[in-house]
């Protein structure tokens, strides 16, 4: 059998990456969190005290930057980085890194080669549209603003931080904004994927509608 790859767009909070774990897991398929990797390059740029405007220099990290995902996590520069990746300094200012159309250039090539022999599970924002146009099967999952801002605000009170539920809704507007005005990549359904809306819907609940059209695509996982 070719290698698949499953790819999941969508906004920030929608739930695509639980539902790209899960995902992953239950049909035994590599997980590749594509966000996560901005996000491990967003950490390197603002420990190394760059100027987050100082996009030639940001560029050049890119280049050099050594990230990869192994056992569920992920690595830069040979450490795991989890945690730190999920700050919210890092929240404030990955689209902003992200946004940079050489970085991304830099990125896609990461998230290529370690896609290489694998069967991949990979979520992310262009993953459909950008990296993997030829993926096996393609969704775009989104919620409404509300839901996901409710959502990250869980996220963060579970790891014993306050937050204002009107700050993060603010947060993710912007993000939404920024992802999907870029001039390069911009966050988009592709034509082909299939749209879901996760609004009101249990993890599981989606997870098994995924595992209904990857099934009706041919992908033939019932019995995993």
């Amino acid at each position: 059998m070719d290698n698949r790859v499953v790819a999941i767009d969508g906004p920030a909070g929608a739930g695509k990456s639980t539902i790209a774990r899960l995902l992953a897991d239950r049909i035994k398929y590599t997980y590749i969190d594509s966000g996560a990797m901005y996000r491990a390059l967003t950490l390197k740029v603002l420990d190394s005290s760059i100027n987050i405007a100082d996009t030639k220099e940001i560029i050049e990290i890119s280049k050099e930057v050594d990230i990869d995902f192994m056992d569920k996590c992920i690595y830069l520069d040979g450490k795991v980085v989890d945690k730190q990746i999920r700050e919210e300094r890092i929240n404030k200012n990955v689209s902003i890194i992200a946004a940079i159309p050489d970085v991304r250039k830099n990125i896609v090539r990461i998230q290529r080669r370690i896609s290489i022999g694998k069967n991949v599970v990979m979520d992310g924002r262009d993953v459909g549209t950008v990296i993997f146009p030829n993926a096996f099967i393609k969704f775009f999952i989104t919620a409404s603003l509300e839901e996901r801002a409710m959502r990250r605000c869980a996220e963060i009170e579970a790891s014993g931080m306050s937050v204002d539920l009107q700050d993060i809704k603010c947060q993710i507007e912007k993000r939404d904004y920024t992802d999907s005005t870029r001039e390069d990549s911009p966050l988009m359904q592709a034509e082909d994927a299939i749209l879901i809306d996760t609004s009101g819907k249990s993890i599981e609940e989606v997870l098994q509608v995924v595992i209904n059209f990857i099934n009706l695509r041919g992908g033939d996982i019932n019995a995993i």
